[in-house]
C-alpha cells in the first residue's frame, strides 16, 4: 500500500470481474474499503452450491475477497483452483470453503464471509447486499419476464427483445432486507463507487435490493459511476456512455451519480474488429448528454489490454482516478482545474455545499 496521503473511507458497490478488478487497485491507496456485492447469480459452480446448499452464491463474493486480501501465493492459487474432473469438475475450491464456512456458522452466509475474510487478511469488509435468498427477474420489451440471471442474457438474444427492467425477487416472497452494515458505512463514507461491471446483472442487481438507492441518495459523500469500456452482447447492444448512466437513474428512480469516469483513449482498430465478431463495441462518449444532465465527467485512459485480445479496465488508472475524485472533493469550492476532469455544474441530487 502506498504510505502517506489522504486514505478515504469508499464503498464500492457492484459485482463480476469488474468490481474485483478495481479492488485490486484501490486497496493499494486505501484501507478503507467496503464492497457490497451482488447475490443474483444462480449459474456456474455458484448456481450448484445455491441449488443444492441453499446458501446465497459465493463467486463474486470470493472474487473480492482475493482482490482485497493480503494472503500468500500459494494460498491464492489455492482459493482459485478449479476441479478438472468428477463431480465437482469446474467448481472452485474457493467457493467450497465459503460453503463449508456458512455450514460452520449454521447457514449464517454473513458470518462465514467475515470468518473467511479474516483468514485471507482482507483489506477492508466485503459484504453481501442482502443476506436474503433472491432471483434476479427481468421484464423484456416485449413484455416476457425471465428469471434467474443465467437465462436473462441467453433470452434476450433469443427473444431479440431488449432489458425493459430488472428487479429483485425474495423467494420466500417478503423484504429484500438491505444489511444494516451497509447503511452504516455508505452514512460514513467520503466516496461510492458504482461499477464497472454488466449493467443489468451486476450493477442493477445489486442497486435493486430495498432501499440501497435511497441510502446512497441520502449520504453525504459522491457517487461515482465506472463505465464500461465496451458494450455487452445480450444487456447494452448499441448503448453509449450516457446510456449506461441514463438506465441506472431510470432503475432506481433517483439521481444520484456526480461523477462518470468514462475511457479516453480509442481502442485499435484490430482489437475493435476482435469484438465485432462477438457483437460487442466501444462505448461512445456522448458528453452533451452529460453536460446537460449535470454530471461531472473524469476522461481517463483506464484500459488494459490483455492477451493481445481482451479490453479490461486498469485496476492501477480507475483507483487514481477515485483518488483524484477523492480529492477534489475535500478541496470543494477552491477554483481548480484538473487534468482529465471536465467540472460541469453539480448535480442537483446532494446538496454539499
Amino acid at each position: 500500500m502506498k504510505t502517506g496521503g489522504f486514505k478515504p473511507k469508499v464503498v464500492a458497490i457492484g459485482g463480476g470481474t469488474g468490481l474485483s478488478t478495481m479492488l485490486r487497485g484501490l486497496k493499494e491507496y486505501t484501507p478503507n474499503i467496503t464492497a457490497v456485492v451482488t447475490v443474483a447469480d444462480d449459474g456456474g459452480g455458484s448456481g450448484q452450491l445455491r441449488d443444492e446448499l441453499k446458501m446465497l452464491p459465493p463467486g463474486d463474493i470470493r472474487n473480492c475477497i482475493l482482490a482485497l486480501s493480503e494472503t500468500e501465493p500459494i494460498m491464492e492459487k489455492l482459493i482459485r483452483y478449479r476441479f478438472d474432473a468428477g463431480s465437482l469438475k469446474g467448481q472452485s475450491f474457493g467457493n467450497l470453503f465459503l460453503a463449508a464456512m456458512n455450514g460452520m456458522y449454521g447457514g449464517d452466509f454473513v458470518a462465514a464471509v467475515k470468518s473467511v475474510s479474516d483468514v485471507l487478511k482482507v483489506t477492508g469488509t466485503v459484504l453481501p447486499v442482502t443476506d436474503c435468498d433472491t432471483e434476479l427477474v427481468a421484464t423484456l420489451a416485449d413484455g416476457r419476464e425471465v428469471v434467474g440471471e443465467s437465462n436473462i442474457g441467453k433470452a434476450i438474444i433469443d427473444f431479440n427483445s431488449r432489458i425493459s427492467r430488472v428487479r429483485l425477487r425474495a423467494k420466500n416472497g417478503g423484504k429484500i432486507r438491505l444489511l444494516p452494515d451497509i447503511r452504516e458505512k455508505l452514512a460514513e463514507a467520503d466516496i461510492i463507487t458504482i461499477g464497472p461491471g454488466s449493467l443489468y446483472t451486476s450493477i442493477l442487481s445489486t442497486l435493486a435490493a430495498d432501499d440501497l438507492a435511497d441510502a446512497i441518495s441520502a449520504a453525504d459523500a459522491p457517487t461515482v459511476y465506472i463505465n464500461n469500456i465496451m458494450t455487452q452482447h445480450g444487456e447494452t447492444d448499441g448503448y453509449t456512455a450516457f446510456d449506461h448512466a441514463a438506465a441506472i437513474t431510470a432503475h432506481t428512480c433517483v439521481d444520484f451519480i456526480d461523477y462518470c469516469i468514462v475511457n479516453s483513449k480509442r481502442i485499435d482498430t484490430p482489437i475493435l474488429k476482435n469484438y465485432a465478431e462477438e457483437e460487442s463495441a466501444e462505448v461512445i462518449l456522448d458528453e452533451e448528454r452529460f453536460k446537460n444532465r449535470g454530471t461531472k465527467l473524469i476522461k481517463r485512459n483506464i484500459a488494459a489490454l490483455i492477451d493481445d485480445k481482451y479490453i479490461r479496465h486498469n485496476p492501477t488508472a480507475l483507483a487514481e482516478a477515485i483518488m483524484d475524485i477523492a480529492n477534489i472533493e475535500r478541496r470543494r469550492g477552491v477554483n481548480i482545474s484538473e487534468e482529465g476532469v471536465v467540472l460541469y455544474e453539480p448535480n442537483r441530487k446532494k446538496n454539499r455545499g
